[in-house]
Protein backbone atom coordinates (compact mmCIF):
# COMPACT_ATOMS: atom_id res chain seq x y z
CA UNK A 1 0.00 0.00 0.00
CA UNK A 2 1.44 3.28 -0.97
CA UNK A 3 2.05 6.26 1.66
CA UNK A 4 -0.64 8.97 1.15
CA UNK A 5 0.35 12.15 0.24
CA UNK A 6 0.22 15.14 3.24
CA UNK A 7 -2.62 16.71 2.89
CA UNK A 8 -2.25 21.02 2.47
CA UNK A 9 -3.55 22.88 5.17
CA UNK A 10 -6.13 25.92 3.26
CA UNK A 11 -5.39 29.13 5.10
CA UNK A 12 -8.83 29.50 6.27
CA UNK A 13 -8.10 26.20 8.82
CA UNK A 14 -4.52 28.11 10.29
CA UNK A 15 -6.31 31.76 10.81
CA UNK A 16 -6.29 32.63 14.38
CA UNK A 17 -9.19 35.15 14.93
CA UNK A 18 -8.60 37.88 16.96
CA UNK A 19 -10.70 40.06 19.13
CA UNK A 20 -10.47 43.04 17.18
CA UNK A 21 -8.02 45.55 15.70
CA UNK A 22 -5.32 47.62 17.01
CA UNK A 23 -8.60 49.53 18.24
CA UNK A 24 -12.24 48.06 19.66
CA UNK A 25 -14.11 49.52 16.38
CA UNK A 26 -11.55 47.56 14.12
CA UNK A 27 -13.54 44.03 14.50
CA UNK A 28 -12.47 41.91 11.82
CA UNK A 29 -8.83 41.02 12.60
CA UNK A 30 -7.13 37.33 12.63
CA UNK A 31 -3.88 36.32 11.63
CA UNK A 32 -2.32 33.50 9.20
CA UNK A 33 0.86 31.45 9.26
CA UNK A 34 3.22 32.36 6.44
CA UNK A 35 3.87 28.65 6.81
CA UNK A 36 0.46 26.84 6.98
CA UNK A 37 2.30 23.94 8.16
CA UNK A 38 4.09 25.76 11.09
CA UNK A 39 2.87 28.64 13.31
CA UNK A 40 5.40 30.27 15.49
CA UNK A 41 2.91 30.52 18.68
CA UNK A 42 -0.06 28.61 19.42
CA UNK A 43 -3.03 30.15 21.89
CA UNK A 44 -3.95 27.93 24.82
CA UNK A 45 -6.48 29.84 26.71
CA UNK A 46 -8.13 33.10 26.25
CA UNK A 47 -8.19 35.43 22.70
CA UNK A 48 -5.27 37.92 21.57
CA UNK A 49 -5.88 40.59 20.16
CA UNK A 50 -3.75 42.85 17.64
CA UNK A 51 -1.70 44.34 20.04
CA UNK A 52 -1.83 40.97 21.95
CA UNK A 53 0.26 38.99 19.36
CA UNK A 54 2.27 42.31 18.18
CA UNK A 55 3.38 42.06 21.81
CA UNK A 56 3.96 38.23 22.06
CA UNK A 57 6.09 37.46 18.86
CA UNK A 58 8.11 40.60 19.80
CA UNK A 59 8.36 39.55 23.84
CA UNK A 60 8.98 36.06 22.27
CA UNK A 61 11.85 36.92 19.65
CA UNK A 62 13.64 39.15 22.77
CA UNK A 63 13.72 36.47 25.21
CA UNK A 64 14.77 33.57 23.04
CA UNK A 65 17.95 36.03 21.43
CA UNK A 66 18.76 37.13 25.35
CA UNK A 67 18.83 33.23 26.24
CA UNK A 68 20.56 32.46 23.61
CA UNK A 69 23.20 34.99 23.39
CA UNK A 70 23.68 34.58 27.64
CA UNK A 71 22.45 31.12 28.23
CA UNK A 72 20.46 31.98 31.20
CA UNK A 73 17.09 32.05 31.76
CA UNK A 74 15.71 35.59 30.29
CA UNK A 75 12.03 37.02 30.71
CA UNK A 76 10.41 40.66 29.43
CA UNK A 77 7.40 42.92 29.88
CA UNK A 78 6.00 44.22 27.46
CA UNK A 79 3.54 47.55 26.83
CA UNK A 80 2.09 48.46 23.51
CA UNK A 81 5.07 46.84 21.53
CA UNK A 82 7.55 47.46 23.14
CA UNK A 83 9.48 46.44 26.75
CA UNK A 84 8.83 48.64 29.88
CA UNK A 85 11.85 45.98 31.04
CA UNK A 86 14.17 42.89 30.16
CA UNK A 87 16.24 40.57 32.10
CA UNK A 88 17.80 37.30 32.55
CA UNK A 89 18.04 35.43 35.83
CA UNK A 90 19.91 37.13 38.37
CA UNK A 91 20.20 38.30 42.28
CA UNK A 92 16.58 39.69 43.33
CA UNK A 93 17.04 42.70 45.91
CA UNK A 94 13.95 43.29 48.47
CA UNK A 95 12.97 46.92 45.95
CA UNK A 96 11.85 44.18 43.57
CA UNK A 97 10.36 41.28 45.48
CA UNK A 98 8.54 42.78 48.72
CA UNK A 99 6.28 44.70 46.71
CA UNK A 100 5.00 41.36 45.25
CA UNK A 101 5.01 39.08 48.35
CA UNK A 102 8.51 37.17 47.32
CA UNK A 103 11.19 36.66 49.62
CA UNK A 104 14.43 37.82 47.63
CA UNK A 105 16.03 34.88 48.90
CA UNK A 106 14.14 32.42 47.75
CA UNK A 107 13.18 33.44 44.11
CA UNK A 108 13.73 30.75 41.42
CA UNK A 109 15.64 31.79 37.82
CA UNK A 110 12.95 32.22 36.06
CA UNK A 111 10.83 34.00 38.88
CA UNK A 112 14.31 36.25 39.24
CA UNK A 113 14.43 36.78 35.96
CA UNK A 114 10.79 38.56 35.79
CA UNK A 115 10.79 40.21 38.74
CA UNK A 116 13.96 42.27 37.83
CA UNK A 117 12.08 42.87 34.48
CA UNK A 118 9.24 44.14 35.86
CA UNK A 119 11.31 45.95 37.97
CA UNK A 120 12.56 48.12 35.64
CA UNK A 121 9.52 50.15 35.37
CA UNK A 122 6.52 48.68 37.06
CA UNK A 123 3.96 51.73 36.89
CA UNK A 124 4.26 50.68 32.80
CA UNK A 125 4.96 47.19 33.66
CA UNK A 126 0.96 46.97 35.30
CA UNK A 127 -1.02 45.01 32.48
CA UNK A 128 2.16 44.28 30.47
CA UNK A 129 2.35 40.92 28.59
CA UNK A 130 5.20 38.61 29.78
CA UNK A 131 7.61 36.29 27.85
CA UNK A 132 10.09 34.03 29.28
CA UNK A 133 12.43 31.48 27.29
CA UNK A 134 11.99 28.73 29.61
CA UNK A 135 9.02 26.47 30.72
CA UNK A 136 6.69 28.28 32.94
CA UNK A 137 6.62 26.67 36.84
CA UNK A 138 4.93 26.82 39.21
CA UNK A 139 6.47 29.67 41.38
CA UNK A 140 6.07 32.03 38.15
CA UNK A 141 2.60 30.80 37.70
CA UNK A 142 1.45 31.74 41.02
CA UNK A 143 3.86 34.98 40.86
CA UNK A 144 1.53 35.88 37.96
CA UNK A 145 -1.70 35.12 39.75
CA UNK A 146 -0.73 38.13 42.21
CA UNK A 147 0.35 40.84 39.64
CA UNK A 148 -2.26 42.49 36.60
CA UNK A 149 -1.23 41.18 33.86
CA UNK A 150 -2.75 40.19 30.35
CA UNK A 151 -1.24 37.31 29.18
CA UNK A 152 2.13 35.39 28.45
CA UNK A 153 4.27 33.47 25.74
CA UNK A 154 6.51 30.78 26.70
CA UNK A 155 8.12 27.59 25.44
CA UNK A 156 6.10 25.53 27.32
CA UNK A 157 4.01 24.66 30.87
CA UNK A 158 5.10 22.61 33.88
CA UNK A 159 2.77 20.51 34.96
CA UNK A 160 0.00 22.48 36.72
CA UNK A 161 0.94 25.33 35.83
CA UNK A 162 -2.20 26.12 33.29
CA UNK A 163 -4.38 24.91 35.98
CA UNK A 164 -3.09 28.22 38.03
CA UNK A 165 -3.32 30.81 35.13
CA UNK A 166 -6.63 29.55 34.02
CA UNK A 167 -8.49 30.87 37.39
CA UNK A 168 -6.36 34.50 36.32
CA UNK A 169 -9.03 37.17 34.79
CA UNK A 170 -12.03 34.92 35.21
CA UNK A 171 -10.03 32.69 32.19
CA UNK A 172 -9.55 35.62 30.26
CA UNK A 173 -5.62 35.38 30.56
CA UNK A 174 -4.29 34.98 27.68
CA UNK A 175 -1.70 31.97 27.74
CA UNK A 176 0.51 31.09 24.27
CA UNK A 177 2.86 28.72 23.63
CA UNK A 178 5.81 29.29 21.50
CA UNK A 179 8.02 26.63 19.39
CA UNK A 180 11.14 27.47 20.25
CA UNK A 181 12.50 25.38 17.09
CA UNK A 182 10.59 27.94 14.83
CA UNK A 183 12.76 29.66 12.22
CA UNK A 184 10.92 32.30 10.53
CA UNK A 185 11.38 32.95 6.36
CA UNK A 186 14.36 34.62 4.95
CA UNK A 187 12.41 37.91 4.44
CA UNK A 188 9.50 39.18 5.88
CA UNK A 189 6.31 41.97 4.69
CA UNK A 190 3.83 44.26 5.58
CA UNK A 191 1.30 46.09 4.08
CA UNK A 192 1.03 49.43 4.63
CA UNK A 193 -1.82 52.14 3.15
CA UNK A 194 -2.20 49.45 0.02
CA UNK A 195 1.71 48.64 -0.19
CA UNK A 196 3.63 45.80 0.65
CA UNK A 197 6.73 46.54 1.69
CA UNK A 198 9.30 43.32 1.58
CA UNK A 199 13.00 43.36 3.05
CA UNK A 200 15.86 40.66 4.17
CA UNK A 201 15.23 39.26 7.54
CA UNK A 202 17.67 40.73 10.23
CA UNK A 203 19.87 37.60 10.85
CA UNK A 204 22.90 38.97 12.04
CA UNK A 205 23.82 36.83 15.55
CA UNK A 206 24.37 39.11 18.63
CA UNK A 207 27.17 37.16 19.66
CA UNK A 208 30.46 38.68 21.60
CA UNK A 209 31.78 38.21 17.62
CA UNK A 210 29.79 41.25 17.34
CA UNK A 211 32.43 42.79 20.21
CA UNK A 212 35.20 41.32 18.31
CA UNK A 213 36.87 44.75 17.35
CA UNK A 214 36.61 46.04 20.93
CA UNK A 215 40.11 45.99 22.53
CA UNK A 216 40.51 42.59 24.78
CA UNK A 217 40.33 44.10 28.23
CA UNK A 218 38.58 46.95 27.70
CA UNK A 219 34.97 45.67 28.83
CA UNK A 220 34.36 44.23 31.82
CA UNK A 221 32.87 40.42 31.51
CA UNK A 222 30.11 41.93 33.31
CA UNK A 223 29.60 44.81 30.73
CA UNK A 224 29.93 42.65 27.90
CA UNK A 225 26.96 40.92 28.73
CA UNK A 226 25.36 44.03 29.94
CA UNK A 227 25.70 45.18 25.62
CA UNK A 228 25.25 41.72 24.88
CA UNK A 229 21.60 42.24 26.65
CA UNK A 230 20.85 45.51 25.59
CA UNK A 231 21.57 44.99 21.99
CA UNK A 232 18.80 42.33 22.13
CA UNK A 233 16.53 44.58 23.80
CA UNK A 234 16.60 47.09 21.38
CA UNK A 235 16.12 44.91 18.01
CA UNK A 236 12.57 44.41 19.17
CA UNK A 237 12.28 48.35 20.89
CA UNK A 238 10.53 50.73 18.61
CA UNK A 239 12.84 52.86 17.56
CA UNK A 240 14.86 55.38 18.34
CA UNK A 241 15.67 53.57 21.44
CA UNK A 242 18.17 53.25 24.05
CA UNK A 243 18.43 51.54 27.04
CA UNK A 244 20.44 51.37 30.47
CA UNK A 245 21.56 47.93 31.55
CA UNK A 246 22.86 46.77 34.79
CA UNK A 247 24.12 43.37 35.92
CA UNK A 248 21.62 41.75 33.77
CA UNK A 249 18.60 44.07 33.65
CA UNK A 250 17.33 47.07 32.09
CA UNK A 251 17.00 50.09 34.30
CA UNK A 252 15.56 52.29 31.95
CA UNK A 253 14.35 52.10 28.50
CA UNK A 254 13.51 54.84 26.08
CA UNK A 255 11.69 53.86 22.87
CA UNK A 256 10.18 55.64 19.83
CA UNK A 257 11.33 59.09 20.39
CA UNK A 258 11.96 60.91 16.90
CA UNK A 259 15.37 62.29 18.76
CA UNK A 260 17.64 60.09 20.13
CA UNK A 261 18.80 62.62 23.23
CA UNK A 262 15.38 62.96 24.42
CA UNK A 263 15.29 59.02 24.49
CA UNK A 264 18.38 59.53 26.86
CA UNK A 265 16.95 61.54 29.47
CA UNK A 266 13.68 59.82 29.02
CA UNK A 267 15.51 56.53 29.82
CA UNK A 268 17.98 58.07 32.09
CA UNK A 269 15.12 59.20 34.50
CA UNK A 270 13.32 56.22 34.69
CA UNK A 271 16.65 54.83 35.64
CA UNK A 272 17.10 57.35 38.54
CA UNK A 273 13.61 56.46 39.08
CA UNK A 274 14.85 52.78 39.56
CA UNK A 275 17.60 53.59 41.57
CA UNK A 276 16.02 55.70 43.75
CA UNK A 277 13.31 53.61 44.71
CA UNK A 278 15.95 51.33 46.48
CA UNK A 279 16.91 54.63 49.22
CA UNK A 280 15.71 52.91 52.36
CA UNK A 281 13.30 56.05 52.82
CA UNK A 282 11.80 54.97 49.83
CA UNK A 283 11.99 51.06 50.10
CA UNK A 284 10.79 50.90 53.65
CA UNK A 285 7.94 52.86 54.00
CA UNK A 286 4.91 51.51 55.35
CA UNK A 287 1.36 51.88 53.79
CA UNK A 288 -1.56 51.09 55.89
CA UNK A 289 -3.75 47.47 55.51
CA UNK A 290 -5.42 47.89 52.70
CA UNK A 291 -3.89 49.89 50.13
CA UNK A 292 -3.46 48.18 47.15
CA UNK A 293 -0.05 46.78 45.63
CA UNK A 294 -0.23 48.78 42.74
CA UNK A 295 -1.03 51.70 44.70
CA UNK A 296 2.04 50.78 47.10
CA UNK A 297 4.43 50.99 43.84
CA UNK A 298 3.25 53.73 42.22
CA UNK A 299 3.69 56.22 45.43
CA UNK A 300 6.76 55.12 46.00
CA UNK A 301 7.33 56.39 42.26
CA UNK A 302 5.59 59.79 42.90
CA UNK A 303 7.66 59.81 45.69
CA UNK A 304 10.89 59.74 43.99
CA UNK A 305 9.86 62.13 41.46
CA UNK A 306 9.56 64.49 43.45
CA UNK A 307 6.96 67.01 41.97
CA UNK A 308 4.08 65.38 44.58
CA UNK A 309 0.33 67.84 43.88
CA UNK A 310 -0.69 69.01 47.32
CA UNK A 311 -3.75 66.46 46.97
CA UNK A 312 -1.21 63.65 46.22
CA UNK A 313 0.36 64.47 49.65
CA UNK A 314 -2.38 64.57 51.29
CA UNK A 315 -3.45 61.21 50.41
CA UNK A 316 0.23 59.63 50.44
CA UNK A 317 -0.10 60.67 54.51
CA UNK A 318 -3.30 59.26 54.83
CA UNK A 319 -1.89 56.38 52.92
CA UNK A 320 1.44 56.01 55.05
CA UNK A 321 1.22 53.62 58.57
CA UNK A 322 3.41 53.73 61.75
CA UNK A 323 6.33 56.53 62.81
CA UNK A 324 5.82 58.00 59.13
CA UNK A 325 2.32 58.91 60.04
CA UNK A 326 1.28 62.40 58.98
CA UNK A 327 4.94 63.08 57.34
CA UNK A 328 5.37 64.82 54.04
CA UNK A 329 7.45 62.02 53.26
CA UNK A 330 9.39 63.60 50.54
CA UNK A 331 13.30 63.65 50.06
CA UNK A 332 15.12 66.24 50.13
CA UNK A 333 17.34 67.18 47.34
CA UNK A 334 20.83 66.85 49.52
CA UNK A 335 19.92 62.91 50.29
CA UNK A 336 18.76 62.77 46.56
CA UNK A 337 22.20 63.84 45.32
CA UNK A 338 23.64 62.01 47.73
CA UNK A 339 21.94 58.89 46.47
CA UNK A 340 22.47 59.37 43.17
CA UNK A 341 25.99 60.26 43.08
CA UNK A 342 26.33 56.01 44.30
CA UNK A 343 24.79 54.65 41.19
CA UNK A 344 28.02 53.58 38.79
CA UNK A 345 28.71 50.34 36.65
CA UNK A 346 25.59 51.28 33.95
CA UNK A 347 25.78 50.12 30.52
CA UNK A 348 24.34 52.55 28.22
CA UNK A 349 23.28 50.88 24.51
CA UNK A 350 21.83 52.60 21.47
CA UNK A 351 20.23 51.15 18.76
CA UNK A 352 21.44 53.79 16.34
CA UNK A 353 24.94 55.95 15.88
CA UNK A 354 25.04 58.99 18.61
CA UNK A 355 24.73 62.00 16.56
CA UNK A 356 26.17 64.57 19.32
CA UNK A 357 28.01 64.36 22.37
CA UNK A 358 25.09 65.45 24.14
CA UNK A 359 23.87 61.85 24.55
CA UNK A 360 27.39 61.12 26.21
CA UNK A 361 27.02 64.22 29.07
CA UNK A 362 23.35 63.11 30.13
CA UNK A 363 23.86 58.90 30.21
CA UNK A 364 27.07 59.96 32.37
CA UNK A 365 24.89 61.69 34.87
CA UNK A 366 23.30 58.32 35.41
CA UNK A 367 25.64 56.05 36.77
CA UNK A 368 26.79 55.18 32.91
CA UNK A 369 30.34 53.63 32.64
CA UNK A 370 30.12 52.11 29.34
CA UNK A 371 28.76 52.75 25.98
CA UNK A 372 27.96 50.74 23.55
CA UNK A 373 26.29 52.06 19.88
CA UNK A 374 26.91 51.69 16.35
CA UNK A 375 29.58 54.22 15.25
CA UNK A 376 29.88 55.83 11.55
CA UNK A 377 28.22 59.09 12.73
CA UNK A 378 30.17 62.51 11.41
CA UNK A 379 30.59 63.65 14.54
CA UNK A 380 31.79 60.61 15.99
CA UNK A 381 34.99 62.09 17.20
CA UNK A 382 33.14 63.89 19.67
CA UNK A 383 31.61 61.32 20.84
CA UNK A 384 34.99 59.75 21.71
CA UNK A 385 36.27 62.34 22.99
CA UNK A 386 33.05 63.11 25.02
CA UNK A 387 33.99 59.61 26.75
CA UNK A 388 37.47 59.77 27.19
CA UNK A 389 37.30 63.20 29.10
CA UNK A 390 33.90 61.70 31.48
CA UNK A 391 35.92 58.27 31.94
CA UNK A 392 33.27 56.23 29.81
CA UNK A 393 34.24 52.86 28.11
CA UNK A 394 33.08 53.50 24.33
CA UNK A 395 32.36 50.27 22.18
CA UNK A 396 31.98 50.85 18.55
CA UNK A 397 29.70 47.67 17.65
CA UNK A 398 29.14 48.90 14.12
CA UNK A 399 25.86 47.37 14.02
CA UNK A 400 22.98 49.62 13.65
CA UNK A 401 19.53 48.08 15.31
CA UNK A 402 16.10 50.33 13.95
CA UNK A 403 13.12 48.61 14.40
CA UNK A 404 9.79 49.54 13.31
Amino acid sequence: MGVLPRRTRRPEETRMQLRHGLNPQQTTAYAVPANPERAPVRVLQGQPSYINLLDALNAWQLVREADRTLGLPAAASFKHVSPAGAAVAGPVDAAAALPYGVDPAGAGPLTSAYLRARDADPKSSYGDFVAVSREVDLELAELLARVVSDGIVAPGYAPGVLDVLARKKGGRFLVMEADPAFEPPESEAREVFGLRLVQERDRIPLTPDVLADVPVGTLTDGARADVLLGLAVLRFTQSNSVCYVRDGQTLGIGAGQQSRVDCTRLAGAKTDTWWLRRHPFVRDLDFRPGVRRQDRVNWRIRLVEGDLTEDERDRLRAAVAGEREGAPDELDPGRRAAWLARLTGVTFVSDGSLPFRDNVDHAHRHGVTTIAEPGGSIRSGDVEDACRELGITLARTGLRLFHH
